[in-house]
């Protein structure tokens, strides 16, 4: 599956979103629900999660164990769910910070592993199906600072949409699990941060997401800036289509 560049499509949508603005309360909880559902469904079954939608909307919002399904899959949804909410505070500010990219880790890890959550990881990796070499843990702190210390330069380079896929392939892999997830989050504080709807991986691309991230991992960015350009524009459509039904008369 290949994917356009809509980032014309995106600036059109965004004019018009913002011209929606601001919601109000109501709306705006019932959004954030909404999204919080959709993106811990969507994030942890791209890892493998076995959890449904539905049985994840029952999980984070009753607290119902579901009979048959792992203890760790349970443990995903809740720790990603509050990944989440930590994000509506952190996207007031146009900054990211390496002690936020330690904790959004470490609320969707400590259920898991409270030892290595929200810390770097202590043994080397690799990258399954990539020649690419991923720094070994003696080196890790330095290249995130490194890392962290260069994103202001680069949100103001390219695109908002560009930085926050580019912020998303950074291949350095610092946890010791979860680093996708944490990835995804952290592409959507990007995005959050500069007005955008929340914008999820849907199963249905699972295979050119991670096509597109191998093709990244070889050197060449654009099949995934442009696939996560068609995921921001599909968020965009979606909510414009929420808001309208919120506001319904």
């Amino acid at each position: 599956m290949k994917f356009e560049n809509r980032l014309a499509d995106i600036d059109r949508l965004q004019v018009e979103i913002s011209e929606l603005r601001p919601l109000s309360k109501k709306a705006l909880t019932q959004l954030r629900n909404y999204y919080k559902i959709g993106l811990t469904w969507t994030s942890n079954f791209l890892e493998g999660n076995t959890l449904t939608e539905s049985e994840t909307k029952v999980v984070i919002e009753d607290g119902i164990t579901i009979g048959g399904k792992p203890l760790r899959d349970h443990f995903e949804a809740v720790g990603h769910a509050e990944a989440f909410d930590q994000l509506f505070s952190l996207a007031k500010r146009r900054e990211i910070t390496e002690s936020e990219i330690l904790n959004l880790h470490r609320f969707f890890f400590y259920r898991i592993d409270p030892k290595e959550a929200g810390r770097y990881r202590k043994d080397a990796a690799i990258i399954t199906g990539s020649t690419i070499e991923l720094p070994p843990p003696s080196r890790i702190k330095a290249v995130m600072k490194e890392f962290v210390a260069g994103i202001p330069a680069l949100r103001e380079k390219v695109h908002p949409v560009e930085f926050a896929a580019l912020i998303h392939l950074v291949t350095i892999h610092p946890f010791s699990d979860g680093n996708g997830r944490t990835a995804r989050l952290l592409m959507n504080l990007a995005l959050m941060q500069d007005g955008y709807p929340v914008t999820i991986i849907p199963p249905v691309v699972r295979p050119a997401y991670i096509e597109a991230l191998k093709s990244s991992n070889d050197g060449n960015n654009q099949p995934f800036i442009s696939l996560i350009s068609n995921m921001v524009y599909e968020a965009q459509q979606d909510y414009l289509r929420l808001f309208k039904a919120l506001t319904a008369e």
